[in-house]
């Protein structure tokens, strides 16, 4: 949404659209998974008294809307996307599924995961963690909005220590909250390194892909 109260920034998507097309160009096969908090936040609506099912529905939609809005951008300057939904809307974009994901892959695409799950209750880090596990990623990339894995909020609090590395446990123990802890243990049952980075960094996808810039690794071992 960038500097807007909610909604997209045609600038943000734009940036994130040419970054992910360097990482393609570059021969990694990527797969995305968007949340839709710039457009609705269903954890937050539930919290004010709204059916939690219901809310986790309509989150779920707001990320189908982000992911076309990704797949149009990166259609635009040349690079092949799919959206696969986890709720059927077929009018739209395409179900997910597995077979038909690996497919795309195969054809050079770049998928696009949306609607999370499928299911309420789950978080899109989680999706994004069971996603990666059925795609046999290498590497799952955590963007957010600070530039790793700290200690406490660097947000609150400007002491906070930030880690290089750090293990799934010492995350699950800690509480350190970067990610859901579902999504966490997910990929450590997997054992799918998490790369946690500052989305707001210049050509951040890019670096953390290439192993550049500040970033936070969570692995077995450190």
């Amino acid at each position: 949404m960038g500097d807007k109260s909610f909604g997209m920034s045609s600038e943000v998507i734009k940036n994130l659209a040419e970054q992910i097309k360097k990482v393609h160009d570059a021969g990694v096969e990527v797969c995305i998974v968007v949340g839709g908090g710039n457009i609705f936040r269903g954890a937050k609506e539930a919290s004010a008294g709204m059916n939690r099912t219901v809310a986790d529905q309509v989150g779920m939609l707001a990320t189908v809307m982000n992911a076309l809005y990704i797949q149009n951008a990166l259609e635009g300057i040349g690079t092949s996307a799919r959206v696969l939904s986890g709720l059927s809307i077929p009018q739209v974009c395409e179900t997910y599924m597995y077979r038909r994901a690996l497919r795309h892959l195969e054809k050079g695409r770049v998928i696009i995961f949306a609607a999370g799950t499928g299911n309420p209750y789950f978080t899109t880090d989680t999706g994004a963690a069971l996603r990666a596990s059925e795609m046999q990623c290498d590497v799952l990339l955590k963007a957010t909005q600070v530039d790793g894995v700290y200690d406490s909020d660097p947000r609150r609090n400007k002491k906070a220590q930030r880690y290089e590395k750090v293990t799934y446990d010492d995350v699950i123990r800690g509480q350190l909250g970067v990610m859901d802890m579902t999504a966490v243990s997910l990929a450590q049952e997997n054992d799918i390194p998490i790369v946690v980075f500052s989305q707001h960094a210049p050509d951040a996808l890019i670096k953390a892909v290439s192993g550049k810039g500040k970033f936070t690794i969570i692995r077995k071992e450190v």
